[in-house]
């Protein structure tokens, strides 16, 4: 059984949220109760290899943003940030095929086109496939089905961002919590940790094991609730990774999961076939 130890939490899709959950086929029902295991994928340098916010700025004009923008930016209050400039791409006449252009050029970090065709050639009873982002679903949405990827993932957690009559992308807070570790829009760990206990619930049993694919520090929040059979894949010698390892030395013991260090999709296959194999 995996350690996750808070009461059962309501459905973490936001309510602003649910008309973009709901147009996303793939999540609008319950996902099967015979998985075996549960793996969840960060977006941003996990999945693709660069920052969806930062490539989006291929798409301003000069293909850079004003000074006096980017000084508006402080730290935990990026969602923020990105809301004003996207406000400015709007306001500058970037048209929605431009931005979607960009974001779907966004090469695939190494080895994951082949994890996620590694995934879903498994039996069905093997993988429930999830996604926590702090991207948003119209960066998300239009990279997955470029790449053919949606209908892998049962389920999406991020900021939802929809066009206006205007033509403005318009991005929202995920959610509010009290995690001082994470931005004020998403706690990763909240997310994860509601998920497991509500599917717990609806199965009427633990996954056998979690499996979390990331690389930042708001991956690092998330990992802290894995369970000894769990495995953190943190991506080598990005944030999550150098946090796993400070824990690891200043307080051995207390970070339960196994923590595979990764640099291609290729190295979590390996792993998580060996798993697959269990009875």
């Amino acid at each position: 059984m995996n350690c996750f130890g808070s009461p059962p939490g309501e459905d973490v899709t936001p309510p602003r949220s649910r008309r973009s959950a709901n147009n996303m086929a793939a999540n609008s029902a319950t996902p099967p109760s015979d998985r075996r295991f549960l793996i969840v994928f960060d977006f941003d340098e996990t999945i693709v290899n660069e920052s969806s916010d930062d490539v989006v700025v291929q798409a301003a004009p000069g293909q850079n943003l004003p000074a006096w923008l980017k000084d508006t930016y402080r730290p935990g209050h990026y969602n923020e940030y990105m809301q004003r400039v996207l406000a400015y791409m709007a306001e500058k006449g970037v048209p929605e095929s431009a931005i979607r252009s960009v974001i779907e050029k966004i090469p695939a970090s190494p080895g994951m086109l082949a994890l996620f065709q590694f995934l879903r050639h498994r039996p069905p009873q093997d993988f429930e496939v999830v996604m926590v982002s702090d991207a948003n679903t119209f960066f998300i949405e239009s990279w997955l089905r470029r790449v053919g990827a949606r209908q892998l993932f049962v389920k999406i957690f991020t900021n939802p961002a929809t066009f206006d009559k205007d033509g403005r992308l318009v991005l929202r807070p995920f959610h509010s919590h009290s995690c001082l570790r994470c931005p004020e829009n998403m706690c990763k760990q909240v997310i994860l940790r509601d998920y497991v206990m509500r599917r717990t619930q609806e199965r009427g049993r633990p996954f056998q094991r979690v499996f979390y694919v990331g690389d930042g520090a708001n991956d690092f929040c998330p990992s802290l609730i894995l369970g000894p059979r769990d495995t953190a894949f943190a991506r080598r010698d990005y944030p999550m990774h150098r946090l796993i390892t400070e824990i690891h030395e200043a307080r051995p013991g207390e970070f339960k999961a196994v923590t595979v260090p990764w640099a291609s999709g290729d190295d979590v296959v390996e792993r998580l076939r060996k798993h697959a194999e269990e009875k």
